[in-house]
């Protein structure tokens, strides 16, 4: 075990973010926050960070008995900021001062970083002229550059294209051999293909914690898209073992059933009764996105 989280709660005048939550992060593990907006992510996140104080509860690193432990930790935030008339290599200078590096283990260390992330043939350019995807390449430099322990990324594919995503979802698949992270993501596909475990906040508390393999098994999903000619609304009352709709539009819904091999008669059964043309109808397999919505809606 890496980090010890014990009844972490943090509090902003008379709102709680985060609700009394204990979990623990495992050594060589690479984990997935995931939840939607204002569920308590990036709060969670800055704290473990050093970079908010928690209202009540406790952080502990193993092995690590003093109180300021930052020192092990790599930080990309969401919306990385720049000094944009620097260059990469005087921006990882300053970052790599800021950490108590020598100059001699910059030296190694800036080069090595720049070319992990695909940025050595740029690293006298200014950071201004960059693409969104060079600077959260040059965010995440920042953060591996002193070889934390743990690495902590809020959202850090959110704002890129699909190249730009692609790139950064690589590196962290190469370094979940060499460090434990923790990362926050509203892309589940983007869990699913990289992370190990995933946690799952709601409302500043924790609803899952757990292996993807567990939480599949926990969690059997029957579920089924459809699309018809006309709206859907009030179609579906009364039909047996529906547990809730997500409504893509007026005309099309994927349905999610409590029963995991749910038998579609009955459904398609009232689409008949109420008229209406069907032109499309899937019978989804599990996924993490089901998984979520289930226990997000429990």
């Amino acid at each position: 075990m890496l980090v010890q989280v014990s009844h972490l709660t943090k509090t902003y005048k008379h709102q709680q973010a985060v609700k009394d939550i204990s979990f623990q992060i495992e050594t060589g593990k690479c984990v997935a926050l995931l939840g939607p907006n204002g569920a308590g992510k990036t709060t969670t996140l800055q704290m473990l960070a050093g970079l908010l104080t928690p209202t009540s509860g406790t952080i502990q690193f193993q092995e690590h008995q003093k109180k300021d432990y930052r020192h092990l930790i790599g930080f990309l935030p969401q919306h990385p900021a720049f000094f944009t008339w620097m260059s990469p290599k005087e921006y990882l200078l300053f970052a790599g001062r800021l950490s108590n590096l020598s100059k001699k283990e910059l030296s190694l260390k800036i080069e090595e970083t720049l070319e992990y992330v695909s940025l050595l043939d740029v690293k006298n350019k200014k950071i201004g002229g960059f693409s969104g995807g060079m600077k959260q390449r040059l965010g995440l430099a920042q953060a591996l550059l002193h070889e934390p322990k743990l690495l902590i990324l809020d959202e850090p594919v959110s704002a890129l294209d699909p190249n730009g995503r692609r790139d950064v979802l690589k590196i962290l698949e190469q370094l979940k051999s060499k460090m434990t992270i923790l990362f926050s993501t509203h892309v589940l596909h983007d869990a699913e293909q990289v992370c190990d475990s995933v946690m799952m906040l709601k409302d500043g508390q924790i609803k899952w914690d757990g292996s993807l393999t567990n939480l599949m098994k926990s969690n059997p999903i029957s579920a089924v898209k459809i699309k018809t000619d006309l709206p859907l609304e009030d179609v579906f009352s009364g039909i047996p073992n529906l547990s809730h709709i997500d409504y893509s539009d007026l005309t099309c819904a994927t349905l999610y059933f409590d029963d995991p091999v749910y038998n579609t008669r009955h459904l398609l059964k009232r689409l008949v009764e109420k008229d209406l043309t069907l032109l499309h109808f899937e019978k989804l397999h599990d996924s993490l996105e089901e998984a979520y919505m289930k226990v997000m809606n429990t």
